[in-house]
């Protein structure tokens, strides 16, 4: 039996705006049970008397709930103009709610929580958790809100691994999903490779102790070039070049960057969330897909690049499902979904309209 409690997130003073809910006993898809697990989100707009109105925003790997905020900025691109007042997630019609994800750093319980059963950070000893148990605490969350059916739920990247695995998952919870620069897959060998490069990258650091660096002085040398390597995957070399011309400028504005995103991102939820996708691969499930689907992809996406379309709208198609596909003309990669918002904005306030 779960049990819920639901507060103000008092104790985080970096991240004043956002609440936390707080599931007892919530068991794992491992069937381990964990004790209590803390969920942080952000949300913006008023949920409607009849609870009719909330879309689910569902965030990247490396973001968090800030990704929605006005001036929020993440390595995945803000979508401060995506969702808000007028926008194509209208907060004057919507009520938009931002969880972090399980194992994630932005107020969720992590690797760097006390573990109620120790009394001990969690460390590399946090239970190994999947896809499906990040989105079945946000389905705890809205039956703790008396929300029995979402509008929508909208995300990129990762959020777009959740969001194809609510659909599937929860198949008559929400009306239609916009799955942006996502995938319904990651290959084993890539899920595989991305967690032993991390274990080898990180292990390398002096201070790495196993994953227990939380007494020391940390592994934040390592994230930064981690993060680094990572926006440049993205496409940050092509943004910064907009204002930018000078190679090395350009490689200080990326660490600098990188430096800001490793104060508040833990080494171990890199690991959490990269072991999280080893097996994801929800189309054999295609059939249970009851709601409409977007699917955004962007042009110059080197992880999500647009030759997956065929193959993805196919294989929904063939399950019976009412799918579209748009992609987005873009020279900033992973990153065009918040930097060039303006560019798909409109077909996704469309596809918001056709849920109504």
């Amino acid at each position: 039996m779960l049990r819920y409690s639901f507060t103000g997130l008092t104790s985080m003073t970096a991240l004043p705006d956002l609440e936390t809910f707080v599931i007892g006993d919530f068991r794992l898809q491992s069937g381990t049970v964990m004790p209590a697990v803390t969920i942080a989100y952000r949300t913006l707009g008023t949920l409607a008397p009849d609870r009719s109105n909330a879309v689910l925003v569902t965030h990247g790997n490396t973001s968090g709930p800030q990704m929605i905020d006005p001036g929020g900025s993440t390595g995945e691109g803000s979508w401060n103009e995506i969702v808000g007042p007028g926008k194509a997630v209208d907060t004057n019609r919507y009520f938009a709610i931002c969880p972090n994800m399980l194992g994630s750093s932005y107020g969720s319980t992590n690797a760097a929580s006390l573990d109620p059963a120790t009394g001990k950070r969690y460390g590399p000893r946090f239970p190994e958790i999947n896809v499906s148990d990040i989105v079945a605490t946000q389905r705890a969350l809205l039956d703790h809100l008396g929300i029995e059916r979402l509008v929508a739920i909208v995300g990129p990247s990762y959020g777009g691994f959740q969001a194809f695995q609510w659909a599937v998952n929860y198949p008559g919870m929400m009306k239609g999903i916009a799955a942006i620069v996502t995938s319904p897959l990651v290959p084993r060998e890539r899920s595989e490779g991305n967690v032993e490069r991390l274990l080898a990258t990180l292990s390398k650091d002096p201070n790495w102790n196993g994953g227990d660096y939380y007494d020391g002085d940390g592994v934040k040398e390592t994230m930064i070039q981690i993060r680094s390597a990572t926006l440049k995957t993205y496409g940050i070399e092509t943004r910064l070049r907009d204002t930018m011309s000078d190679p090395e400028e350009i490689e200080a504005a990326i660490r600098e960057e990188a430096a800001r995103w490793a104060r508040g991102f833990d080494a171990n939820s890199l690991i959490i969330l990269a072991k999280a996708l080893r097996g994801f691969d929800v189309r054999p499930q295609f059939s249970n897909i009851k709601s409409k689907v977007l699917y955004v992809l962007s042009r110059t996406d080197k992880l999500f690049p647009p030759d997956l379309a065929p193959g993805v709208m196919q294989g929904l198609k063939a399950a019976g499902v009412d799918a579209d596909y748009f992609l987005l003309d873009s020279d900033y990669g992973h990153s065009a979904s918040g930097r060039d918002a303006h560019k798909w904005a409109p077909r996704l306030r469309t596809f918001m309209e056709s849920l109504e």
